[in-house]
């Protein structure tokens, strides 16, 4: 890792892509990876593996920001809340496991499809 000084556009890189996130995470809810890993892979030159789970450690506090505004303006259905969690906490812990051991081209065609598929349902 390069411990020099890193320039100003690459500050703006940072700004940009956290403000990208962090409006998207808000406003639907999630969908701040699908922005954040692309933006790192294309315009930080980061290695797949290293930008998802930089992804899940930045989507953590934007998480928390928007849920605390969710909760407090009683947008959130605890009952289907608590029922999704365990599956969510369990499938989030088999996807990290997973990110270990999965080549990072097998990696990205599988994010690509999973984007793919995404933007085709919400279309229909």
């Amino acid at each position: 890792m390069n411990k020099g000084r890193i320039p100003i556009s690459k500050y703006i890189k940072f700004a940009l892509i956290g403000l990208v996130t962090g409006v998207a995470n808000g406003l639907f809810g999630s969908g701040g990876g699908t922005i954040a890993v692309p933006a790192m892979v294309l315009l930080l030159k980061e290695e797949e593996h290293v930008a998802h789970a930089t992804a899940i450690s930045i989507i953590l506090p934007l998480t928390l920001v928007s849920a605390f505004i969710y909760v407090s303006n009683s947008y959130i259905d605890w009952s289907l809340t608590i029922k999704t969690m365990l599956g969510g906490v369990v499938g989030g812990y088999l996807g990290a496991k997973l990110l270990n051991i999965c080549p990072s081209h097998i990696l990205r065609k599988v994010f690509a499809v999973f984007m793919i598929v995404a933007a085709v349902r919400m279309i229909i």
